[in-house]
């Protein structure tokens, strides 16, 4: 009597054609410097901020970009482009990164005493008259981070006299000179069991469930051994995701244009998952690095296009007014020139028709490696996209049972999805088969299926070219007698 029913039922099934996720597009993974202990900010914790307030409150802020290298994209990317989200990864340890600051006497004006950002707030001590007396924070001043130093403040009833001109002040401050490419490239530490550095970029997915597709790693990128790790970790995500390594070539030591690539080759920069930029750039008395706004402007492309990488971010507008050197000579290319790093595999930045743009389409791989998914960077972006939302949208069909219902849902999706990027010309077309000659008997029994995907990316737009000629024809019209 267990099967005796009497009245009316439902049931649901899985739909037979399931809806595709699509991956994240220009989200930065940003490795360097911040001034944390501004904010008891964290070390070698990946953060995602979605907001300049977000990011500033995690991991505090400068204006001195080139010892906190992170202060740099948090402007860039959510000032200049207002893009986000972002994830950083600060590597200064206050408790690491430290020194012993000798013991000075601080001028008081209005009450106050002006002492560097450097300096760590609950390591000060405060003495002063000719006794040497010691002051006590919290009773008599106060202290707090504002701008680009760290407020002694005299509190109303405090031991400190009024007519007091100066304070000896001793304290620890951090050092960001004392990191080092070492801790930028990061690893795992046997004794904490923590990673560091680059290494935490698979810990990204699992913590917020984001890709985070473009590196990027202000001032250290010139390094050619962090560009290989940037290299080599955009390549393999999670070891089933892909994005690209936005790099320097280094503006302090390459000064002219037909130098960098020399520079380039030297620094053994070939990769297609590198993005390789030269010079720096200028806004007001602000310097950039490139592969910081063209991260900001691959964010602002991608999302103007759906959130999918279809189009190249060459000839669109960066926030700059001029290119530079890292100590701040100008350069000024013109087209010849920026064509010419753009063969060699160089992005840069190009004051030609309509401002300044950045200009180039050709990965790092570019010219020894001229397929052209390798190469161009849309089509290049758009196979690792493609990739990395089938990743996403399967990964939950993994260890059903391999039925023909399930191989036909997957086909059928997957081609519906691929037509659907057609009709919105992100592709050009694309299609899904599972082949025979690609999938034997022992493959299948074992429970392995390979579906071989066709798609065709639309390249850039890199040469126009109108042929002109003079017709005899209009002189005849034009001229002769009716």
């Amino acid at each position: 009597m267990a099967d005796f029913y009497h009245g009316v039922s439902t049931r649901q099934v899985e739909t037979s054609v399931s809806t595709p996720v699509e991956a994240d597009s220009g989200v930065p993974f940003v490795v360097g410097t911040a001034p944390v202990h501004t904010v008891g900010g964290k070390v070698n914790v990946p953060i995602l901020a979605y907001t300049y307030e977000e990011a500033v409150t995690a991991l505090g802020f400068s204006d001195n970009w080139g010892d906190y290298t992170l202060c740099e994209m948090i402007y860039s990317h959510y000032r200049l482009y207002e893009r986000a989200p972002v994830v950083f990864v600060n590597v200064l340890d206050p408790e690491k990164h430290r020194k012993q600051t000798a013991e000075t006497n601080y001028p008081v004006k209005d009450g106050k005493v002006y002492l560097p950002l450097e300096a760590m707030k609950e390591t000060v001590t405060v003495k002063g008259g000719a006794d040497a007396t010691a002051f006590t924070e919290g009773e008599d001043y106060e202290l707090f981070y504002d701008g680009e130093n760290l407020i002694l403040e005299i509190v109303e009833g405090s031991a400190i006299p009024e007519d007091l001109g100066e304070l000896s002040i001793t304290f620890y401050s951090v050092d960001p000179s004392q990191v080092t490419k070492k801790e930028i490239i990061g690893g795992f530490d046997v004794n904490t069991k923590k990673y560091s550095g680059f290494e935490l970029m698979d810990s990204v997915f699992a913590k917020y469930t984001i890709v985070a597709d473009l590196l990027v790693c202000p001032k250290w990128s010139t390094d050619s051994e962090v560009a290989a790790i940037m290299s080599a970790k955009s390549g393999n995500i999670n070891g089933v995701f892909e994005g690209k390594a936005l790099v320097d070539a280094d503006a302090e030591t390459v000064r002219h244009y037909t130098d960098v690539p020399a520079w380039k080759k030297k620094a053994n920069l070939f990769s297609k998952q590198q993005v390789v930029c030269w010079p720096m750039v200028k806004l007001g008395d602000r310097k950039f690095h490139l592969s910081v706004q063209m991260a900001g402007l691959m964010a602002k492309v991608d999302t103007d296009n759906g959130g999918c990488p279809a189009e190249s971010p060459s000839n669109k507008l960066l926030q700059i007014d001029s290119a530079v050197l890292a100590d701040g000579t100008e350069i000024n290319l013109d087209l010849v020139q920026a064509n010419y790093l753009n063969s060699n595999g160089v992005v840069t930045a190009l004051n030609f028709i309509g401002g300044y743009v950045l200009w180039g389409n050709e990965t790092a791989c570019f010219p020894s490696n001229t397929d052209v998914k390798d190469y161009f960077i849309p089509v290049s972006r758009m196979f690792g996209w493609v990739s990395n939302s089938i990743v996403l949208s399967y990964w939950s069909k993994l260890d059903k049972k391999m039925t023909r219902r399930l191989i036909d849902s997957i086909v059928d999706s997957v081609n519906i999805w691929l037509n659907g990027l057609t009709a919105e010309e992100k592709l050009l077309g694309g299609r899904v088969e599972f082949r025979d000659s690609e999938n034997s008997l022992t493959a299948l029994m074992a429970g392995k299926a390979v579906f071989h995907l066709y798609i065709t990316p639309p390249s850039p737009a890199k040469e126009l070219e109108f042929v002109l000629e003079y017709d005899v024809s209009y002189v005849e019209s034009a001229l002769k007698a009716a």
